[in-house]
């Protein structure tokens, strides 16, 4: 099994694709309808409801998503945030992700991201935290610069811990990115699994 820094080296890419990558890789948010005797395939419903194949390479890293709290949004945590533009120079969040401290730096920056058309990710530690009636605001320092991030109080907050195989099962919801082969299946080298019917929100 992957320790836990392994797994969550192997997410950086989920989260953080590749710029320089000529091909990007594609993701699928879907729910696992079902899974291969082997556990290698799954086949999947999107969300916009089209049927699609994930294929898992021999040691994809499986990783969980599991609930967090605002309350673990604190000064000091790395995080990711994804989120849309907001008012002036501030971003709104969209979900927030908390990393363990073990992978304290994994994909740090800003860069944009395929949740929603202008969607951004940005993993960083939080430098300030002011709380006011419509929700936190978020200081997020990273190398080469920083974001002002307002989080609503109803925007999902989750974390990640070490998963397997026997996590993914019909009915689970799942995020997966990877190249396409030339079936249409999609080849990811990792995912992620909501723990306990979750639906992973990045």
């Amino acid at each position: 099994m992957f320790s836990l820094r392994i797994a969550l080296t192997l997410l950086t890419g989920l989260c953080c694709s590749s710029v320089l990558a000529q091909d990007p890789p594609t993701a699928v948010r879907a729910v696992i309808e079902s899974v291969s005797p082997d556990g290698s395939t799954l086949q999947v419903r999107a969300r916009d409801g089209q049927a699609a194949v994930v294929r898992l390479a021999d040691k994809a890293a499986v990783i969980l998503v599991e609930p967090a709290a605002l309350a673990d949004v604190k000064p000091g945590a790395f995080i990711g945030v994804a989120a849309l533009p907001g008012e002036g120079d501030e971003l709104k969040a969209m979900e927030v992700h908390v990393f363990p401290e073990s992978m304290r730096g994994a994909g740090e920056g800003f860069r944009p991201f395929d949740l929603a058309p202008g969607s951004t990710m940005t993993n960083g530690t939080i430098a300030a935290r002011v709380d006011g009636v419509a929700g936190s605001k978020l200081t997020v320092s990273y190398r080469g610069g920083e974001k002002t991030i307002v989080v609503d109080p109803k925007a999902p907050v989750v974390a990640f811990a070490p998963g397997g195989r026997g996590d993914l099962k019909p009915g689970a919801a799942i995020v997966a990115r990877g190249p396409r082969a030339a079936d249409g299946a999609i080849d990811a080298p990792r995912i992620l699994v909501g723990k306990d019917g979750l639906v992973p929100p990045l």
